[in-house]
């Protein structure tokens, strides 16, 4: 099992930037493909970025491609969201995923980290 905690949320005015972090336990960090997600009030959850057991592959949803970018230490068990040029329409609850090899979806989620931007 693996257990994610988020950190690095707060508020920020909009232009500004944040970088979260998730922390995650366990021995086999480096063989799951780490996800960030977000929800914001009254919507479903959205995908915005996932990064490979590696490191070496990454896709990013279109709502954040040129402004966001994941990353990951599989030595310190921690994997990355850098946010640049955040808008309003970024606020949300930011949560981390982690897929097993053998999960068609991550499976397991930390708590979430709010982020706020204000106009």
């Amino acid at each position: 099992q693996v257990q994610l905690v988020e950190s690095g949320g707060g508020l920020v005015q909009a232009g500004g930037s944040l970088r979260l972090s998730c922390a995650a336990s366990g021995r086999t960090f480096s063989t799951y493909t780490m996800h960030w997600f977000r929800q914001a009030p009254g919507k479903e959850r959205e995908f915005i970025a996932r990064i490979s057991w590696s490191g070496g592959n990454t896709y990013y949803a279109d709502s954040v491609k040129g402004r966001a970018t994941i990353s990951r230490d599989n030595a310190g068990n921690t994997v990355y969201l850098q946010m640049n040029s955040l808008k309003p329409e970024d606020t949300a609850v930011y949560f981390c995923a982690a897929q097993s090899i053998i999960a068609l979806k991550p499976d397991y989620w930390g708590q979430g980290t709010q982020v706020t931007v204000s106009s």
